[in-house]
């Protein structure tokens, strides 16, 4: 596929400044995409824009990563509330977070750039002469999350946050005038501060630059967006979501949403996903679909050594595989996601530790009816466990002995 074929079809269209957008398959071009560090981590509603990314760079664009150790001091407005004010340590540590996330993701070259490094040195009464004069208050005020914000019974908008659009404005305009960045891409919800930045440019030098937008990610059986903001959300750092369970995050989701995450999250190929909602659609239980969608997004954030890893930990739960083919670092990580104890004790002792079982009464009552299995074994009898053995209660409680 051309660029702009795999771009609509993979679903990263919503509002564009190029007119004809075959243009974008005749030449390369600077572009860039900007993050604020306002968590530890980004989300797999950021990693959709960082996959568009990857599908100008395979075209031969320049990429820059913006990181807003400016505009993550005051926060990007939100239509609910004021964001919390970050520390400059804060900041700092989630900048570096943020760009090992995109360089994992992205691969290759990226030039880093981080707009403290240029807002430090200028002067208020220069920007508001250079910048502030390009912009009018009508049209600010117009703007949907200071209509959402401000009025009678609104919670109101500080000053801060409301110059924020004329701050990532002049983002634009400095990548332009500094590196020769004439493309802009963003999410839907960046739409208005993006086209902003083309509006300063046009005042400023005369010159025409793009902006390509992607449509935000929503699950089509709850209508909720993927993102930090959202209850349960996923996130890249292994520290806020497991590897494992950022696979199973994938594994698990509806038949209804896995075609279209397939093309945003995966690299696949159209025949390669035609291929799998083939197999989908002859066996559904098998989940064919749901399978390599996980493995794929595992392994672009988290590298092939931990995708391969937790596939394999998932077998062991519940595919059939025994434990012992798990090596060290496989046993380490599971025992981060299920209770785990030592050997030595009996398998009452076992649930009763773990909260599996309430009492020594309780378990022995799982123990009689058959609800308890040792590594894949119904066991009956109250024994020592002394070897490595998964224990499992029903279908989705387990405990590691080791």
């Amino acid at each position: 596929m051309e660029l702009s074929e795999e771009l609509i079809w993979r679903g990263f269209k919503y509002q564009t400044t190029v007119n004809n957008i075959t243009d974008l398959d005749k030449k390369s071009r600077k572009f860039y995409i900007g993050f604020d560090p306002s968590a530890d981590s980004l989300t797999i509603g950021n990693l959709a824009s960082m996959m568009m990314a990857r599908c100008f760079i395979r075209a031969g664009y320049t990429p820059y990563l913006l990181v807003g150790g400016a505009t993550g001091m005051i926060g990007d407005p939100k239509d609910t509330n004021e964001r919390d004010l970050k520390t400059i340590d804060e900041i700092e540590h989630n900048k570096a977070i943020i760009t090992t996330q995109f360089k994992q993701v992205v691969g290759g070259e990226v030039n880093l750039v981080d707009n403290y490094d240029w807002f430090k040195d200028i002067k208020l009464l220069d920007f508001l002469r250079e910048v502030g004069k390009q912009f009018s208050m009508t049209q600010m005020l117009d703007r949907e999350f200071v209509k959402a914000r401000v009025g009678d019974g609104k919670i109101g908008l500080s000053y801060a946050e409301f110059s924020y659009v004329l701050i990532q404005s002049y983002d634009f305009l400095h990548l332009y005038r500094t590196y020769g960045v004439d493309l802009q891409l963003c999410g839907a919800d960046q739409w208005g501060n993006s086209v902003s930045g083309r509006h300063l440019i046009k005042r400023l030098e005369n010159a025409d630059v793009d902006v390509w937008s992607a449509p935000l990610v929503i699950d089509p059986t709850t209508g909720v967006k993927f993102g930090k903001s959202e209850t349960g959300a996923v996130w890249l750092s292994e520290a806020k979501t497991s590897a494992y369970n950022f696979y199973q995050f994938w594994l698990n989701v509806d038949d209804a949403g896995v075609e279209n995450y397939l093309k945003i999250y995966t690299e696949l190929s159209k025949d390669e996903i035609d291929g799998l909602l083939a197999k989908q659609r002859q066996d559904p239980s098998k989940r064919p679909a749901q399978k390599a969608l996980a493995y794929e997004v595992t392994k672009i954030v988290h590298g092939q050594a931990k995708a391969d890893s937790v596939v394999k930990i998932t077998t062991v739960l519940f595919g059939g595989s025994k434990i012992d083919e798990l090596s060290a670092d496989e046993l380490d990580l599971l025992a981060e996601e299920i209770p785990t104890i030592q050997l030595g004790f009996t398998i009452v002792e076992a649930l009763q530790k773990t909260s599996l079982a309430s009492s020594n009464s309780e378990a022995k009552r799982l123990l009689e009816s058959g609800a308890i299995n040792i590594n894949g074994e119904k066991v009956f009898e109250n024994t020592e466990v002394k070897e490595l053995s998964l224990l499992k209660k029903g279908r989705n409680s387990f405990v590691l002995i080791k």
